[in-house]
């Protein structure tokens, strides 16, 4: 039995929840904050047999998708956007996942 704890960005839960569902996975959706821009996020937790891992994985490649955003360039970025107006381009989204082990799974 595995945990899977993704963190995804808010914009591809719904879907992603959705895909999973659909597959036949329970999951609970945890609402979170946190990244490089300090945005909401929404953490899944899903247990699944040892098998089921990389069907998961593959619908979280499926529906979390990268994505560019422009944030103002330099150390402070409320001064860099105000004084300077430089922007640099980084990739956000995607997932991040943790697998996890578990050593005794029990519903009541």
């Amino acid at each position: 039995m595995k945990l899977i704890l993704a963190f995804v960005q808010d914009q591809d839960a719904d879907a992603t929840i959705q895909a999973l569902n659909e597959a036949g996975h329970r999951v609970t959706r945890v609402a979170s904050t946190g990244g490089f821009f300090r945005v909401g996020n929404t953490t899944l937790l899903i247990g699944v047999n040892d098998l089921a891992v990389d069907p998961v994985i593959n619908i979280l490649k499926e529906t979390c998708e990268r994505r560019t955003r422009l944030i103002p360039a330099g150390p402070n970025i409320v001064e860099s956007a105000a004084m300077m107006g430089a922007f640099v381009e980084v990739e956000v989204g995607g997932a991040t996942v943790f697998v996890l082990n578990v050593e005794h799974f029990e519903q009541v």
